[in-house]
This record gives C-alpha cells, sequence and structure tokens, in this order.
C-alpha cells in the first residue's frame, strides 16, 4: 500500500436539517465546506440503522440462501440471510443470529466476524456487518415477517458461486460476504460444518 500519509480532512457541517423521517427512509441535506474552503450548499445523506447479513453454512457443508421478490428492480433473486438491526438488539452479532432464525429456521453453529462494508460511503451512513456461520442446523420453523414471502434454498459451494458469478445473486452487500467467504475464508484446510458443529456442541 506504499508509505503512509496523513489522510485528507474531514469536510466541516455548516449546517443540517432532516427534509423526511420514516421508518425505512431518513433524508438529511447537510451544508458543507471541503478542505479546499469549497462550500457544498445541498449535500444528501440516507441514514438508516446498521444492516447484516449471514453466510450460514450446514452441517452437511451447504450454504443457507433465501430467495425472494424485490419491488425497486420487479425481480427475484438469491440471497443471505439479512434484515436491519433492531434497537432491542444489543450488537450486530444478536442481529444476525435473529435474522437467520426468523428467516430460515436455522441456528447454533459457530459464528465469527466476516466483512463490514457500506452500500454507499458518499450517500448512506451506516454499515453493513456480514458473519460466517459454520455448522448451523435447523432449530425451529422460520417466522419472516408479514412482508417476506421466502423460499430457503440449501445450495453447494460450487452452485454458490455459479449463483455469485452468473447474475442469481445481484445485492451487492450480499456479493461481498459471499465472495469473501468463496474466495478467502473458504480455502483448503478450512473448518467444515459438521466439524464446526461438533464444536458447538462441546
Amino acid at each position: 500500500m506504499g508509505e503512509a500519509s496523513e489522510p485528507p480532512a474531514r469536510w466541516q457541517v455548516l449546517g443540517s436539517e432532516h427534509l423526511f423521517r420514516r421508518p425505512w427512509l431518513t433524508l438529511r441535506r447537510d451544508r458543507l465546506r471541503a478542505p479546499t474552503g469549497a462550500v457544498i450548499e445541498e449535500y444528501y445523506v440516507w441514514e438508516y440503522p446498521p444492516w447484516v447479513n449471514v453466510v450460514a453454512i450446514t452441517t452437511d457443508d451447504r450454504l443457507v440462501l433465501i430467495r425472494q421478490y424485490r419491488h425497486a428492480l420487479g425481480e427475484t433473486h438469491y440471497e443471505l440471510p439479512a434484515g436491519v438491526m433492531d434497537p432491542t438488539d444489543p450488537d450486530p452479532l444478536a442481529a444476525a443470529r435473529r435474522e437467520l432464525l426468523e428467516e430460515t429456521g436455522y441456528g447454533g453453529g459457530a459464528w465469527s466476524p466476516l466483512l463490514t462494508s457500506s452500500a454507499n460511503p458518499a450517500t448512506h451512513n451506516n454499515l453493513t456487518h456480514s458473519f460466517l456461520a459454520i455448522g448451523v442446523a435447523p432449530v425451529a420453523d422460520a417466522t419472516p415477517d408479514a412482508t417476506e414471502d421466502l423460499e430457503v434454498s440449501l445450495v453447494s459451494r460450487a452452485e454458490a458461486r455459479e449463483l455469485a458469478t452468473c447474475g442469481g445473486i445481484v445485492q451487492s452487500l450480499h456479493l461481498a460476504a459471499l465472495l469473501t467467504y468463496l474466495f478467502v475464508r473458504a480455502e483448503p484446510g478450512a473448518e467444515t460444518g459438521a466439524e464446526a458443529g461438533e464444536r458447538a456442541l462441546v
């Protein structure tokens, strides 16, 4: 990465107001001064709670995916189990465990942080926390929200790789987590789902 240098300076906030507040949509307008002295009269920021998603591997080494319709694109694609961190969730890991259980009925396993990413750091103020859960198994019935029509699918690594690289998964935050697992974390010698499941029971 080369020799470390001082990062670019933060912009100075001269004023800020919320234009729109709804449970799923909050828009803020800032007035800013850049380090060059230039003033940006209108800069718009979307405010969201933290988001979470899970790369969940079963005890027989299959990935737990969901398939659902997304109205903005008007299309149906595969995705990772994912959702919004609720105010009652103590931390992103708890939110990810809750979302996996609610959407798929799967739980347990050995969990670890996988990736932290941003949908767009220029316009979004939140982060997405991705987790790897190895050795999950069905523990309850799925309880998705009333507006969620989800199809749970179990796929092999090869099938997941094809979905990720051939258009079967288009959600960029989910692709980032899934590709990190497939091409970085799932190297030869990595713990299998069965091994993690046995370790979780010890």
